[in-house]
């Protein structure tokens, strides 16, 4: 029976033009056995959980409601635990007579909807909600306290003894808690604590925007990065120098690994901490947003048996991701990856990762120059920042190895140049360089707010200057879904330089990097700008986000 719901659903997706034929039956072949298709669509992006909702009130006649503001009945949360909330996704609403009316993220689970009724003694009426919707108002109703009100009065902070203990009764440890839990449900890539003359501000980094979240009393403040301090094993004693530590747990049933970095200023320590989601991580490069022209040339370049290939973009570029992206493409028995990195962001299974330390003096040249004597076949360099690193990766790259590593300059054309400035030979460029990677990260249009607009005056003339036909343009109104931001997401834009005989043979004879990039252009390079406005134009972002990023 669960066969042919989930067969009639897929026949709807298909009719409505949703999803095609093909991303059905691929989604079909690939799901884990018990997984719900409407769930490996989404997981998939093929489909977003609005739409999924708005199929099944059609399918199913059980209506959809946004939670966002929704104003819920507090007096009934009791008849629903936080753990069984939690763990199944439901949220009670409000009573009406003999009836509980009851958000859920799956309204086919009836084993949940029986538990709630013998649990509860009243009739369930289920609405549909997306998870993430449900996920943000357990914690918002069941778990958020009014923590400023406790930590009014100087007497109310804990002691390093009572940080210490793992318990959730000290408030300080249930707030750290809630902050990492909440952080980790609305996909932040940064937790900031920031502190002001009199309050500390909690500001979450989604999708490349800060947003404040608290504002607490200045009297949480020591107590609060105490506690951080003990969980990334730093020392708790020393607030005048900058520290970095880690942080490993599980929250909402996921592996997620913490990086803290404490920073003194003139009003006390700020921290940031950077969540890293080991799970929702995609290695794959299909996935990373590459046009398919770019993507092929950049496997090219990986796949060169040596020869140096450079990404760059600056700090938050997703730089990163793409690198890793390439070494899990590489990762084969038959090769010896080695990688030295400041810090290591990810572990990848199979590959051997060295942490930079220069307290034992262990560099990236140093690492560099080690790693060589390890018969490596790939190499992974972090950071090229100085010459001596930058000259060991072209020397290793020359004698048979493979080099990734990262460069920061605003495009390709300029890693060139950047090279020979920092001290590499013109002549040992020209031979060991196989390609170069620009990229950026722009915010992508929210599916469940999407509109058509016209495109305005200065829009027309940039897209008319790339000869890039196009009637409307696509935006986000906002919802809440996005946050009212308009934006959900984000995806890479890319400028991919391949280095062939003509462009090798212009570096050595001495030639600028207008005349490279004019070589390039005749052969198709696109810009980075341009390769944004191509993802505008397929409604993946807008104008003003490739602005944002790249110049024209």
């Amino acid at each position: 029976m669960a066969n042919k719901v989930k067969l009639r659903l897929g026949e709807i997706l298909v009719q409505q033009g949703l999803i095609t034929k093909e991303q059905l039956n691929k989604a079909l072949d690939e799901k884990k056995p018990g997984q719900k298709l409407g769930d490996k669509l989404i997981e998939s992006g093929d489909l977003t959980e609005m739409q999924l909702m708005e199929v099944l009130q059609q399918q199913l006649g059980i209506p959809h409601v946004r939670l966002h503001n929704y104003n819920l009945d507090s007096s009934i949360l009791s008849l629903v635990s936080k753990d069984y909330a939690r763990e199944n996704l439901v949220l009670p609403l409000r009573k009406e007579n003999n009836k509980l009316v009851v958000a859920v993220a799956d309204p086919l689970d009836y084993f949940v909807f029986n538990d709630l009724r013998l649990s509860t003694g009243f009739v369930i009426d289920p609405v549909m909600a997306t998870k993430d919707e449900i996920r943000q108002n357990i914690l918002r109703h069941y778990e958020q306290e009014d923590f400023s009100e406790q930590f009014d009065s100087p007497s109310t902070t804990e002691t390093t003894e009572e940080l210490t203990i793992e318990e959730e009764s000290s408030p300080v440890v249930k707030l750290l808690n809630q902050m990492i839990q909440q952080a980790v449900v609305e996909k932040a890539s940064d937790i900031h604590l920031d502190p002001q003359e009199h309050q500390l501000l909690i500001r979450l980094r989604i999708d490349g925007a800060l947003r404040t979240e608290h504002t607490l009393s200045r009297n949480i403040q020591s107590s609060i990065i105490t506690r951080i301090k003990i969980m990334a094993s730093l020392n708790i004693t020393e607030q005048k120098i900058p520290q970095d530590g880690r942080i490993k747990r599980k929250v909402e049933g996921r592996d997620i690994d913490m990086r803290v970095s404490t920073l003194p200023t003139i009003f006390g320590e700020k921290v940031v901490i950077r969540v890293l989601d080991i799970d929702s991580v995609s290695n794959e490069l299909s996935e990373l947003g590459f046009e398919k022209e770019h993507l092929n040339n950049f496997i090219n370049m990986i796949e060169k048996p040596h020869g140096i290939v450079l990404l760059t973009g600056p700090t938050g570029s997703g730089k990163t991701s793409t690198m890793y992206g390439a070494l899990t493409r590489l990762n084969q028995e038959e090769s010896n990856i080695l990688t030295i990195e400041d810090p290591v962001e990810y572990q990848l299974n199979g590959i051997n990762q060295i942490q930079v330390n220069p307290k034992v003096d262990l560099t990236f040249a140093t690492g560099l120059r080690s790693m060589l004597r390890q018969d490596p076949d790939i190499i992974m360099v972090g950071e090229i920042r100085d010459e001596d690193t930058a000259n060991m990766a072209v020397r290793a790259s020359i004698t048979g190895h493979l080099v990734l590593s990262t460069l920061h300059t605003n495009d390709s054309v300029g890693s060139i140049d950047r090279l020979i400035n920092i001290g590499v030979e013109r002549f040992l460029v020209g031979t060991s360089l196989n390609g170069v990677v620009a990229q950026r990260l722009v915010r992508t249009i929210c599916r469940d707010c999407v509109t058509e607009d016209s495109l305005t005056e200065r829009e027309k003339e940039i897209f008319n200057k790339y000869s890039i036909s196009i009637e409307r343009i696509k935006r986000g109104k906002g919802c809440p879904t996005c946050n009212g931001t308009g934006y959900k997401g984000r995806t890479a834009i890319h400028e991919v330089l391949a280095i062939d005989d003509d462009i090798r043979s212009a570096i050595l004879n001495n030639q600028t990097s207008v005349d490279i990039e004019k070589i390039a252009r005749a052969k198709g390079f696109t810009y980075l700008f341009e390769d944004g406005l191509r993802k505008v134009e397929k409604g993946l972002t807008t104008t003003e986000e490739v602005l944002r990023v790249a110049a024209e």
